[in-house]
């Protein structure tokens, strides 16, 4: 599932993303180009650098995102892209 970013991804909105992706127990990576990281690592979020109007996109070792996009996309850091 693919997201667009709203807001800039620095401290703040780098830990609302992680604690938000803490309270799944599966995996969740975010892909943005060549990056692949996990979702629950503040360093590799913050590593990715990502802007607004960038494309990253979600996956989960269950295959089944869509929970979490849905909970990331309520904090306003993020949009659904189609």
């Amino acid at each position: 599932m693919k997201l667009k970013v709203l807001k800039p991804i620095f401290a703040d909105t780098a830990s609302t993303l992680v604690n938000t992706a803490s309270q799944y127990p599966e995996t969740i990576l975010l892909k943005k180009e060549h990056w692949v990281i996990d979702a629950k690592s503040l360093l590799g979020v913050l590593a990715l650098a990502l802007q607004p109007a960038q494309i990253i996109e979600v996956t989960t070792d269950d295959g089944e995102p869509e929970s979490f996009v849905e909970e990331v996309v309520k904090t306003g850091i993020f949009e659904k892209v189609e």
